[in-house]
């Protein structure tokens, strides 16, 4: 197969493309209905008269919905078949976004943000998974991964300008505006999307014990991740989530090891370069997200900053859908995912460290050393993750596999937007003013940093045992971050 100078395939069939270009579609849709709901939350409260615990269950509901069906429907793509998976539940998508602008009561946004959530649970595997059976194992898969983690990364950050946007037109835009990008993306998947040859294999029956105990164990566990943001509810529910959730787990391992037919393979885990990807994707998304959180507080409550200003600040960090199809591959090919993955955590280190100055009346240019640097972290870690966590998985797990990761990086954005709200509302106590309110976003910008240390030593350990025990061919660059 022909090779560029760079050392990237340049003879993709045209199709191949049109699939990558459909599923991008698909992640920047999930990751802009996200960012644009958190923008248009105020608006959404004033219109229906929403309580603080309502409107926190909206972005509850999505999380719960998401985390708890994620492993289920990567194994259902693997399963039942990738492209019915992906287009039966981009279809819910559509049809339970377009409810949400109808409501006109808490219990109807609820509902559609939990079956949203179950539908990119089940869709985001599935495509993420087409693409890594569309395209072989290689330079070229790594190449469309890196473009598909990009477009998946610049979603979160352009969300936020454009649910500015919408909202100025009114909050239920930012519902109907994801109808209308689903309805295009289902029209040019419909032809597109083959189900890849041989990828399926035959059902023997399914592990119903199994579905059952990990769903539960998801859903326990993202809801109390998600009540670590509220300590004064009461800790016990809390503590009680955790247990419920981890003890289905320790049940779900003891009926996948009996089953004949197991809805996860446990020797998948003994894979140490999909587990550090795994641990690393939780620790970079709850780094961003809790970030993205506090900068948001600083702007919009200590500085007066409009939402499209906050967002527009916001739009240096997505550098990233630039960098991620153009600068990483290079640099994936030069000097191999470990490197790429941990020069991006340390840009990221840097950026949050940064931060850690800041003054009320810190002009934008003082920031944006900071959100550069982000985008950075995102371009060189979020795409050589996903390729590391799917590299040298069997064709029929790779839907299982797109389910971990996104999991991984599902329930670390939920565990970062909590450990920060916990500490910054720890650290505000009874206080107010702008400079408490500032001491304590202080304080919180510790959660994103720890993390980001954290994953950076995880990195570094990975480059080391890769050093120590795999050499790279002059096909294929090192894989083991």
């Amino acid at each position: 197969m022909p090779r560029s100078n760079r050392g990237f395939v340049v003879s993709v069939p045209a199709r191949s493309w049109g699939v990558l270009i459909v599923l991008c579609g698909a992640i920047f849709l999930e990751g802009i209905d996200v960012a644009m709901l958190n923008v248009a939350l105020p608006s959404i409260r004033a219109d229906l008269g929403l309580s603080t615990g309502m409107l926190s269950g909206v972005v509850s509901a999505y999380v719960l919905g998401y985390g708890g069906f994620m492993l289920l429907g990567g194994r259902a793509a693997d399963l039942l078949g990738r492209r019915r998976m992906f287009l039966f539940w981009l279809v819910v998508f559509l049809a339970f976004s377009g409810l949400g602008g109808f409501a006109t009561e808490g219990w109807m946004l609820l509902l559609a943000r939990f079956v949203t959530g179950v539908a990119a649970a089940f869709m985001t595997p599935a495509g993420l998974s087409l693409i890594t059976t569309t395209f072989p194992e290689g330079r070229q898969r790594n190449r469309a991964l890196l473009i598909y983690a990009g477009t998946a990364a610049g979603g979160f950050a352009l969300g936020l300008v454009i649910g500015g946007l919408l909202t100025g037109f009114g909050w239920r835009w930012v519902f109907f505006a994801p109808v209308l990008l689903s309805l295009v993306i289902l029209l040019a998947a419909i032809p597109l999307l083959k189900e890849p040859a041989g990828g399926r294999p035959p059902v023997q029956g399914f592990d119903v014990a199994g579905a059952l105990s990990i769903t539960g164990a998801m859903m326990l566990l993202a809801y109390g991740v998600v009540r670590l943001e509220h300590p004064a509810d009461g800790w016990p529910l809390t503590v009680a989530a955790f247990a419920g959730g981890l003890a289905l787990v320790a049940v779900f391992v003891a009926i996948e090891r009996r089953s004949a037919s197991p809805l996860v393979r446990l020797g998948l885990f003994r894979s140490a370069p999909l587990v550090r990807a795994n641990l690393m994707a939780a620790l970079l998304t709850a780094s961003f997200f809790g970030f993205q959180f506090l900068i948001t507080l600083y702007l919009q409550e200590l500085r007066g900053w409009s939402t499209i200003q906050t967002g527009l600040a916001l739009l240096a960090a997505a550098a990233d859908v630039v960098l991620a199809p153009t600068l990483t591959p290079w640099l994936v090919n030069r000097f191999g995912n470990a490197k790429v993955v941990l020069g991006g955590l340390l840009s990221g280190l840097l950026a949050y460290a940064l931060f850690l100055g800041v003054g009320l009346d810190w002009a934008y240019a003082a920031m944006l050393p900071s959100m550069l640097l982000i985008g950075l972290m995102f371009a060189f870690v979020y795409g050589p993750l996903t390729i590391v966590a799917t590299d040298g998985i069997a064709e029929h797990e790779q839907g299982l596999a797109g389910g971990l990761i996104n999991s991984s990086f599902q329930f670390g954005a939920a565990l970062g937007l909590s450990m920060v709200t916990a500490v910054n509302v720890a650290a505000l106590g009874t206080a107010t003013g702008a400079a408490a309110g500032l001491e304590a976003m202080r304080t919180a910008l510790a959660v994103p940093v720890a993390a980001t240390l954290l994953a950076a030593i995880i990195s570094i350990t990975g480059l080391l045992r890769t050093r120590a025990t795999t050499q790279p061919s002059e096909d294929r660059v090192p894989l083991n971050a």
